[in-house]
């Protein structure tokens, strides 16, 4: 089963838009500067100058803060760190800006007469103010993106998850159909009479498997459903009908679990836990549910292990369980398998609150 690449579609569909972010920063604060510096009145060309200028040297340590303090020190949670190059950054170039901003634009534009707009403390202020809004600015961007990703890293993932699960139950089906069909067919060749029964009962069980089971979540009382069906399917396996001791302890049948996580155990135990000769072996179930609590645990002989049985497929039904599990109930699942010489034993216990 191939997953999807996450990383790969996520950096194909990229939200970051720098030259869209850097555009809008500096036209908003050409704008604002402008209008600050003509006060208000219609701007001459003096006004535009002094305002373009003003903005190439007030960006010199906004990009430095952006790119390099931002991402090198507050991105990697140095915050005192961080706070002292912020810091020294704005005084640093608020001082160069006192000392030699109106001397640039007379070397620059001699035929201009340029009125100082601010002092030496306003020039302080305007960075500090222009420093701080611009970074808020700056992670407002990186918050959107940021939980534009993650959203989309979950739908993503979610996608994932059900392609997974549908490629499992997949698998499921085909392995419970060869098993069922292998019983319709040693009754055959003993030409039964109770085949055609047998047949109505085993197409009730697909009929859960393949259609009623597409669904996220069934109630306990359906997947009971199942597991009595399956059960009574098998007496015609040649098994007395006392071979299963099935205890059954629940506090609400409306309890909803992901279908088929348990039909895969019973498979197992009735194939590999019965030789046919020995009438003492049988298999023990136990079901609980207490709120959001759920156990299931089911023990059958190991005929593996006594009569060293080498079988291909065995273990396929506890392998996609295992996934399923994973997938379904992350950190809220427990999977227990022991295995002695007499016996096997599955516990799968979960916590789900609904």
């Amino acid at each position: 089963m191939q997953n999807l690449n996450i990383n790969n579609i996520l950096k194909s569909s990229n939200y970051h838009r720098p030259l869209l972010f850097n555009g809008v920063l500096w036209s908003l604060s050409f704008l604002v500067l402008l209008f600050i510096f003509s006060k208000g009145q219609p701007p001459i060309t003096a006004d535009y100058i002094y305002t373009s200028v003003f903005l190439l040297v007030i960006a010199v340590p906004v990009c430095i803060n952006f790119y390099i303090l931002i991402p090198r020190f507050l991105k990697q949670e140095r915050y005192p760190i961080y706070i002292a190059l912020f810091i020294a950054n704005l005084l640093g170039f608020a001082l160069l800006n006192s000392l030699f901003f109106n001397n640039l634009l007379d070397a620059l534009f001699p035929n201009y007469f340029f009125v100082s707009y601010f002092s030496s403390v306003n020039i302080y202020v305007t960075y500090s103010i222009f420093l701080i809004a611009t970074t808020l600015f700056k992670l407002a961007e990186d918050w959107f993106y940021f939980n534009t990703n993650q959203n989309q890293v979950l739908k993503l993932q979610n996608q994932q998850i059900q392609t997974q699960l549908t490629a499992l139950r997949a698998q499921i089906n085909p392995h419970f159909l060869f098993n069922s069909l292998n019983v319709i067919y040693a009754m055959a060749l003993e030409k039964k009479e109770n085949i055609t029964t047998a047949i109505v009962e085993l197409s009730d069980v697909l009929r859960y498997v393949i259609y009623d089971s597409d669904t996220e979540r069934v109630t306990l009382k359906e997947e009971l459903k199942l597991l009595k069906n399956y059960i009574s399917f098998q007496k015609y396996r040649g098994q007395s009908e006392n071979t299963v001791d099935f205890n059954i302890d629940i506090q609400n049948e409306n309890f909803k679990i992901y279908p088929m996580l348990l039909l895969p155990l019973l498979e197992n135990a009735y194939k590999y836990g019965f030789s046919g000769n020995d009438t003492s072996e049988k298999i023990d179930i136990e079901l609980t549910q207490k709120q959001s609590y759920f156990k299931f645990r089911i023990q059958n002989s190991n005929q593996n292990i006594k009569h060293n049985l080498d079988d291909n497929y065995s273990g396929v039904g506890l392998e996609n369980l295992k996934n399923n599990l994973s997938l379904v109930y992350p950190n809220q699942h427990k999977f227990t398998k022991k295995e002695t010489r007499d016996s096997f034993t599955v516990v799968i216990e979960i916590k789900d609150e609904q």
